[in-house]
């Protein structure tokens, strides 16, 4: 009945299971936990009224039978109850951490197998990680990542990415056999388990949050296993890979240990073919941004990574927060001279509407902010202003926007940008006939009343001191 029921098992239908679960007849006892998982697996039965109705203590008991099948059913119920975060607690409380963590060492691979996944569920509850750290459980998950078994291998792995997203556990984590723990995550990026794999990722990059340990696993030549990660089939190992690169970039000291022809060939490729994946295409545009050091803005064009950034630019299926991480990136790149001149000989038409189109939409301020930096750095060569003629409405409309917004870096920045179009003698004119010589003055207007109350609260403070 257990295999097939599609329905949800009344209450009632529990209280047998005091009596079965602690008969003295072994194959009763065999059935009847393993009917239990059955039905929890399915979800015919509430897990947390499993545990209200009494039944926790004597699947606990069961952890300590002599007989390996009814030790891998009771591991399983465990597993499936501490998937509920109120049962997590009441595992922890009635003392299943120890039983758990010695049948984690069961020569039965099914025993092993479903005690480590239900040491996997518990690590997440933040009280039972600090338990399983106390019981010394950390030395013994990092030994099973050399476990022949690669259910045991990821859930030893996830258990410890869950401990380690805790950085006050980074220091007992990592004093094991001197950073054995780096060394085997290491190892294990090479899998051919893809979440096994995936997981070492996570839980590097948990690890990566201390600048010490990014020193170590740059010195340990991780760059060249999480490029080969990047070209996996699967999106999520290609996410965490991206995720890690992400963090180490950010830190100044890793910058010229990752910058490299073979990344920026990668994160071209991941542009042009996850075009539609904002998760990526925002990712891949953070770790350019980071690495947009003048040394290194020859390489970002030479590879043409530059122009994959601008190609997903232009993909009309982009997310707002995919945008805005690319506009951010192409805005820093900007302020180098050299990517200056080549994106305003690759500037056209469409390219500079969409740009414009993207600045005027304040409805997503930070957004229209970043592409308009954008333009305002192109403004100063003659080409782009030539093309800016063509778009002279919708320019003065976003300029107008600017002038008018609240918060004073779009009042500046619009004021530069207006200050830069007005040395050209068709923009001048353009502009003092447009409703944008009144906003200007305005502006000034407001600028010159703030001068003079500032000026009286700075004589008023001094006068009293």
């Amino acid at each position: 009945m257990s295999q097939r029921l599609n329905t949800q098992l009344p209450e009632e239908y529990l209280e047998p299971y005091h009596a079965l679960l602690q008969t003295n007849d072994l194959e009763v006892q065999q059935m009847s936990s393993l009917s239990l998982v059955n039905f929890l697996l399915e979800g015919n039965v509430n897990k947390e009224l499993v545990v209200q109705v009494g039944l926790l203590e004597p699947i606990l008991e069961l952890l300590e039978s002599g007989d390996s099948t009814v030790q891998c059913n009771s591991c399983a119920c465990i597993m499936t109850l501490a998937m509920s975060e109120s049962n997590r607690e009441a595992i922890g409380s009635a003392g299943g951490v120890v039983p758990l963590l010695a049948l984690a060492k069961s020569y039965d691979p099914r025993v092993q197998q479903n005690a480590v996944g239900a040491i996997l569920n518990l690590t997440r509850s933040e009280k039972i990680q600090h338990a399983l750290c106390r019981e010394g459980a950390l030395p013994f998950l990092i030994l099973l990542l050399q476990s022949p078994d690669s259910e045991v291998q990821y859930y030893s792995c996830a258990a410890l990415s869950k401990i380690a997203a805790n950085s006050e556990h980074h220091k007992a984590m990592l004093q094991v056999g001197d950073r054995f723990l780096l060394r085997m995550l290491l190892s294990l990026l090479s899998s051919s388990v893809d979440k096994v794999s995936n997981q070492s990722c996570v839980c590097l990059r948990n690890l990566a949050t201390n600048g010490d340990t990014q020193t170590d696993l740059i010195a340990m030549n991780i760059l060249p296993q999480l490029l080969a990660l990047l070209d996996f089939n699967s999106e999520e190992v290609q996410q965490s890979s991206l995720t890690l690169l992400w963090i180490f970039s950010q830190h100044p000291v890793n910058k010229g240990a990752l910058m490299c022809e073979e990344l920026l060939q990668r994160l071209r490729k991941l542009l042009l073919t996850q075009k539609r994946n904002p998760l990526v295409i925002g990712q891949v545009a953070q770790v350019i941004e980071n690495l947009s050091l003048s040394e290194n803005t020859e390489a970002i064009i030479e590879t043409l990574c530059f122009e994959g950034l601008l190609q997903a630019f232009l993909t009309t299926e982009n997310e707002e927060e995919s945008l805005l991480c690319m506009a951010s990136c192409i805005a820093e790149l900007t302020k180098h001279e050299f990517i200056q001149l080549h994106l305003v000989e690759r500037m056209d038409i469409p390219l500079l509407r969409y740009m414009v189109k993207l600045a005027s939409q304040l409805d997503h301020p930070e957004l229209s902010f970043q592409v308009a930096s954008i333009i305002g750095q192109l403004t100063l060569h003659g080409k782009m202003v030539s093309l800016m003629k063509c778009q002279m409405e919708a320019v003065q409309h976003y300029l107008m926007n600017f002038l008018s917004h609240q918060e004073l870096r779009f009042q500046q920045l619009g004021i530069s940008t207006l200050c830069t179009l007005s040395e050209d003698a068709e923009f001048s004119s353009a502009i003092s006939q447009s409703p944008l010589a009144e906003q200007l003055n305005r502006v000034q207007q407001q600028t010159e009343e703030t001068q003079k109350l500032l000026k009286m609260a700075i004589s008023h403070t001094e006068s009293l001191h």
